[in-house]
């Protein structure tokens, strides 16, 4: 099997994880009928699990650096499995909480690992597509594992979603076994070294951008199906649709993203993506009971919001590159602890003001963002010049 095989296996491994991940916010409203608790509560369970992914996954890693990577996937993909068919067999939502905690500490590792493979069993000077390429899996699942999942939920209910994640993580360990050589692990990077990049001002400012930016996205997304039912007036039956071309949105977006970023560069392509966010969060409050022009504000939505992804990232490894990989792990757990903070915002404002204003509130959310990305891409270059 050629190595490009193999990193698509990886990027598939990647999509179940992130289909784990996300597919709460498609099915909220089923397990807030089902264990009868309301969608804040249920809107937590996607808090707990970011908070896991962004804490434990650091640490993890920094204990099993030197573990054989081959050997690594496969304990990260059997806690992860054993995460979901926990939250398959268990029964309330305390244990289901937990079956979260169990299945958030492999997903980590199963996408940390993912990475390093990719990156290491690629062609010189591919490293970075092959990374991309994973790093995409997990971005489909958006697109089409959240959709799906709905529809399985549908059919045999919420919880059948995670048995068929177990089962596929079960078969992915085996092709794991056959497919994927032995690689070596790396010399650990100790955390505080890692931490140490934070007192830097611009690391500060750039890591607070992908917080605010995701944060705010979270806190409209983790109740966009309960939203779109009860606010927007959209029926159940187009639920599933809705966030499939919503996900496909996403994925042109991020496309877009990149190429406006080499074409025309990090300010306007940062910035212009997250003022065309903020816009289309609050235009989505003021259309009701016409599908057309809800699913339209969503795809321009959902492309604008995705459109910051790689621009943020790249804009991260200018800010320190010499410590490119170092930047986007503490990156990807920014991202983490964003839609914790986002889902536990939301839960709060669905319980202390109303459904409909999160929207308004992941506007801010973004608006601080996009006052930050000023800062430091604008303002900052402006200094300089002066």
């Amino acid at each position: 099997m050629s190595n490009t095989w193999k990193v698509y296996i990886l990027a598939i491994v990647s999509f179940l994880v992130g289909t784990s991940e996300y597919i709460i916010s498609g099915i909220l409203d089923k397990i807030a009928d089902s264990l009868g608790t309301s969608l804040a509560a249920a809107g937590q369970l996607i808090t707990i699990f970011s908070l896991v992914y962004a804490i434990g996954t650091p640490i993890l890693m920094a204990l099993t650096a030197g573990m054989d990577r081959r050997r690594l996937m496969i304990y990260a993909l059997g806690l992860f499995v054993l995460g979901n068919i926990l939250s398959f067999v268990l029964p309330g939502y305390g244990l289901f909480v937990a079956a979260r905690i169990i299945m958030a500490l492999g997903a980590g590792m199963v996408v940390v690992t993912a990475l390093s493979i990719a990156a290491k069993i690629a062609p010189p000077g591919k490293q970075a597509g092959s990374i991309a390429t994973v790093i995409m899996g997990f971005t489909a699942s958006l697109i089409i594992g959240v959709p799906l999942g709905r529809v399985m939920a549908e059919a045999f209910g919420w919880k059948s979603v995670f048995a068929g994640i177990a089962v596929l993580g079960l078969l992915a360990m085996i092709v794991i076994v056959l497919a994927i050589p032995h690689i070596r692990g790396d010399k650990p990077i100790p955390l505080v070294r890692q931490l140490g990049l934070l007192k830097k001002r611009k690391v500060a400012i750039g890591l607070s951008i992908t917080f605010f930016w995701l944060a705010g996205y979270s806190i409209a997304y983790t109740y966009l199906s309960p939203y779109l039912l009860a606010v927007s007036g959209i029926s159940d039956k187009w639920i599933s649709g809705v966030l499939l071309i919503f996900g496909i949105a996403s994925l042109i977006g991020s496309k877009f993203g990149g190429y406006s970023t080499d074409r025309w560069g990090i300010p306007v392509t940062l910035m212009g993506g997250m003022v065309l966010h903020i816009v289309m969060l609050i235009v989505l409050s003021f259309v009701t009971n016409t599908l057309v022009g809800v699913v339209a504000i969503l795809i321009v939505w959902s492309f604008a919001a995705w459109s910051s992804g790689p621009t943020q990232q790249y804009l991260l490894t200018t800010i320190e590159p010499e410590s490119t990989g170092t930047m986007l792990g503490l990156n990807q757990s920014m991202m983490q602890l964003a839609m914790a903070a986002g889902a536990g915002i939301g839960g709060i404002v669905v319980e202390k003001v109303s459904l409909a204003s999160v929207s308004w509130i992941g506007a801010i959310g973004v608006a601080v963002a996009v006052a930050l990305a000023y800062s430091l891409t604008v303002s900052d270059v402006s200094k300089r010049k002066k």
